[in-house]
């Protein structure tokens, strides 16, 4: 198996989820978080994920018990090939670490960064020679969403991205190639195109959050879990196709765009979102709907697994 040995750098939601995803594929991890505890953390995260991925089929080679936590992030990166570093995302602590690791790594290892808001170019200079380092950006939580997105530039070795793209697949992700580099990359500028409008319609007065939320995941959310919104709509002019749908409703769309909103999250507005996402709670913990959200995913994802 390539890439058999792997490291985590970073032990919050995000790096325990990759460290899970990495045991349930059958290869080794080893993890480096300076929080005090983070193994007590991790393990029990480990623990409460691995039977949503066995209902998905992605335990079979593999076991929760080959994790090793480590003192530095030198020493947790010796020896791995696959390094997913999911540290906080903040420049200063990005470039430390890099420079931490950079000395210790098999000159054939592959880092990859799950950062969601910062670019490539502005991650590099944390190293000496980044032609190894990518970036790949998960969706949350990384056990259960398949999306990974996958950026190297000019700087990137031969060869690199392909091989990230290769090692993603093998445990099971879905990955898209980002060619130019954007603040957000691609699906969090689409997530937050989305909410925008959606937290739009709230501050509006034209739906509470309770049926914003209720319209996407009853509506067009179903349909984007099979396909895109291009090749959707591409379908929905018949045989005539996208070239049909665009000549009729052109102008609708561009009427609709002229009309969104500008919105910002200030105080008052979160307040509203916070009164909205309260009320659609109906007393939920935020554990008790995470675990609803789960288990919602691991259904989605079992009926459409096969059909891919």
């Amino acid at each position: 198996m390539e890439f058999q040995h792997t490291a985590c750098l970073g032990g919050g939601v995000i790096g325990a989820s990759w460290a899970a995803l990495f045991l349930a594929s059958g290869r080794s991890v080893a993890m480096y978080d300076p929080e005090p505890g983070v193994e007590a953390k991790v393990r029990a995260y480990i623990e409460s994920a691995w039977p949503a991925m066995a209902q998905l089929g992605l335990t079979q080679n593999g076991t929760p018990d080959a994790i090793s936590f480590h003192p530095s992030a030198a020493d947790a990166v010796n020896g791995a090939l696959f390094v997913q570093e999911s540290v906080p995302e903040r420049l200063p602590i990005k470039h430390a670490t890099f420079s931490a690791i950079e000395p210790a790594l098999s000159p054939d290892a592959i880092v990859a960064s799950s950062a969601s808001g910062l670019t490539l170019k502005q991650m590099q200079p944390g190293w000496v020679d980044p032609g190894r380092f990518v970036l790949g950006h998960p969706f949350n939580p990384p056990h259960l969403i398949p999306l990974v997105e996958v950026i190297g530039n000019d700087k990137t070795g031969c060869g690199v991205v392909d091989a990230t793209e290769q090692f993603y697949k093998s445990v099971g992700k879905t990955t898209i190639r980002i060619n130019k580099e954007v603040p957000g990359h691609v699906a969090n500028r689409l997530q937050a195109a989305i909410w925008r409008e959606a937290v739009n319609l709230v501050v509006s007065g034209v739906a509470s959050v309770e049926d914003v939320d209720k319209a996407v995941w009853a509506g067009p959310g179903l349909r984007w879990a099979a396909m895109g919104p291009t090749m959707l709509f591409n379908l929905g002019a018949g045989e005539g196709g996208l070239k049909a749908f665009c000549d009729h409703f052109s102008d609708t769309f561009n009427g609709w765009w002229d009309d969104l909103g500008e919105v910002h999250l200030t105080e008052e507005v979160s307040n509203k979102l916070v009164e909205g996402v309260v009320a659609e709670a109906r007393g939920l913990s935020p554990a008790e709907l995470s675990q609803k959200r789960d288990e919602l995913i691991v259904a989605l994802q079992q009926s459409i697994k096969d059909l891919r």
